[in-house]
């Protein structure tokens, strides 16, 4: 599904004092390179678990609203993914800015915000029309519809240590190994299988 980043965050979950202080490094002329490998292993770090470390913004496109027209979730049931649920693509989803469509008339048009309904406490976030309301009838073009929000844990101080401590172990193997290929003349590279694990708990399950 396509997304979009909007505003990207302005500041990496692992400082570059904190990634120093992994590598045991005290002078500062890798500062740059160091900098860009937080860049690197937090983006990998997103792409893995499917969310957003520190608030970034994102917009989400869509060829048309989901589902049938008749709306409504069934009865009886805790939990649901209703067929008419737009889900988001990242998560922890902090707000809705807008939703966004092209009518028949090819005019853009925003959604009141009373007229929808967001779940942000599940990952994926849902959003569906408020009970009584339905989708607007939408152009049938590609990229019709769009759906702009914020996600993100908040500040680096907000974000799970898990996650924190995978890039910093990251940063510390592409500091040490640089090119494609490391080859070592005592014997080849093992990974540490633990490593990703770190990642499970905070990776995003959709079905």
């Amino acid at each position: 599904m396509p997304i979009q980043l909007v505003t990207p965050p302005t500041e990496e979950p692992v400082s570059l004092l904190e990634a120093k202080l992994h590598l045991r490094v005290d002078f500062d002329e890798d500062d740059m390179l160091i900098a860009s490998l937080i860049t690197a292993a937090r983006q990998a770090a997103e792409t893995l678990t499917g969310r957003q470390f520190t608030t970034a913004r994102w917009r989400q496109v869509l060829d048309c609203f989901p589902g049938p027209s008749l709306m409504g979730v069934p009865a009886g049931q805790a939990f649901t993914l209703p067929g008419h649920a737009i889900l988001l693509a990242k998560a922890p989803v902090q707000s809705v800015v807008s939703i966004n469509y092209l009518d028949m008339g090819s005019v853009n048009q925003t959604m009141p915000a009373l007229t929808y309904t967001v779940d942000a406490a599940c990952e994926p976030a849902r959003i569906t029309p408020v009970f009584g309301q339905i989708w607007p009838i939408c152009l049938p073009q590609i990229g019709a519809v769009s759906v702009t929000f914020d996600a993100g844990y908040g500040t680096a101080s907000q974000v799970p240590e898990g996650i924190k401590s995978w890039i910093k172990l990251r940063v510390g193997s592409l500091y040490a190994h640089r090119e494609e290929v490391a080859a070592l003349s005592r014997g080849r590279i093992e990974p540490l299988p633990f490593i990703d694990g770190l990642l499970d708990p905070y990776k995003v399950v959709t079905v």
